[in-house]
């Protein structure tokens, strides 16, 4: 008799647990160690924002509320994509509030995927994609934009498109992304745009770092292809909220009614204290990332001048809070491998390059969403252990 758990489904049995956070839990056991691994904000939910949640709790806000978010939530989050990115969406049509930014990826992917659809993904990418394709029954295309700053071009993306043009049902866009800190500027968003356009394929838009943009003004490709794109944005980055979950998923009312469909049966609604909280921070918190900002690119100086100083190169970190930094040459250039023992001998825990597939062997990831005083420490262990390495 064939043990329960072989008749699971195959396309579970075949995901492996996320290789950032198994590495991660490996690395933690090691005593002193500086761990600039999770992408997460050391900084604190605003109070404004938390006190919206403890009077939603007193009030007795604690029902089912709209499997689409709150009427409130829906039209604070419009209003905020409007206001900052100049975004046009029905807060009743075309906005769903999700589970999350991975809610939204999970909800969009589920209710546009059939099985033996392909789905481009601009490599190196965080991962998380992947599974969610999988067991949706797609086929990711990875296109490595390593050889073009980290941005794909539009000769890829046609390429890509043309070479799966049977099964292309969409392409996935991250920006700023992460691992790199890179992020695309109108103008790459217009050309990419103009082949997305002859197509009918759809642009997944992951914005959820949008307010975290150091260079000039994020753009959103929503404001570009408003009628193939879904723009998928959060509170998580924002103003330091991953733990309370809320994301947003908007764009074309047709689609957003088949991914209301998905979002529903798989929460039914959000916690409802936690919708008041991101409805405080929507509307009376647009501004709430400036000092945290501020801070973060503070650090990515620091971090970049101790990283280059060593024999790194870092494409240029303009969003987010992760450096992608590539292994110096004559280091091992096994991201893993040399993660692992940097982790041991140096006691500074990285996430290797390898993790975020295609283009991402021999780089590290690196999250400055830490005090300086650990940027310092682990930029001071790392010269030495470079050093070190140096004279074997």
């Amino acid at each position: 008799m064939s043990k329960l758990s072989d008749k699971m489904n195959k396309r579970v049995a075949a995901l492996t647990p996320a290789a950032i956070l198994t590495f991660n839990q490996k690395i933690s056991a090691i005593p002193d160690i500086v761990k600039l691994t999770l992408g997460e904000p050391d900084f604190n939910t605003p109070e404004h924002v938390k006190q919206a949640a403890i009077k939603a709790i007193d009030d007795n806000e604690s029902h089912y509320t709209n499997s689409r978010g709150t009427e409130g939530l829906r039209q604070a989050a419009a209003n905020f994509l409007n206001t900052k990115y100049g975004l046009n969406y029905d807060p009743d049509k075309q906005v769903i509030m999700t589970e999350g930014a991975t809610g939204a990826i999970y909800s969009a992917l589920t209710a546009m995927i059939n099985p033996g659809d392909t789905v481009i993904v601009p490599t190196p990418i965080f991962p998380l994609y992947v599974p969610i394709l999988m067991l949706a029954g797609a086929k990711p295309i990875f296109v490595d934009t390593s050889d073009n700053g980290f941005v794909l071009s539009p000769e890829k993306l046609s390429a890509a498109i043309e070479a799966n043009k049977d099964t292309v049902k969409a392409v996935i866009l991250n920006f700023p992304n992460n691992p790199t800190g890179v992020t695309y500027h109108k103008d790459d968003l217009q050309k990419l745009a103009d082949v997305i356009s002859k197509h009918d394929i759809i642009c997944l838009s992951d914005e959820i770092y949008s307010e975290l943009t150091y260079d000039g003004t994020h753009v959103s490709m929503g404001s570009i292809l408003p009628e193939q794109t879904l723009v998928m944005n959060g509170v998580s980055k924002s103003h330091a909220m991953t733990g309370w979950r809320v994301g947003m998923i908007c764009g074309p009312k047709d689609i957003i009614n088949e991914i209301a469909k998905v979002s529903e049966f798989t929460i039914t609604s959000l916690t409802t204290n936690a919708q008041a909280a991101a409805e405080e921070a929507f509307k009376n918190g647009m501004d709430d990332a400036l000092p945290m900002k501020k801070e973060y690119m503070t650090r990515r100086d620091l971090l970049v001048a101790g990283l280059e100083k060593a024999g790194f190169s870092c494409p240029n970190p303009n969003g987010a809070f992760y450096v992608f930094a590539k292994i110096p040459a004559g280091l091992n250039q096994n991201s893993e491998a040399f993660c692992y023992d940097l982790a041991k001998e140096a006691k500074v825990a990285l996430i290797p390059g390898s993790y975020f597939l295609p283009g991402g062997e021999g780089y590290v990831r690196i999250s400055y969403a830490a005090s300086e005083e650990n940027i310092q420490e682990a930029v001071s262990r790392i010269q030495k252990y470079v050093d070190k390495q140096s004279v074997k």
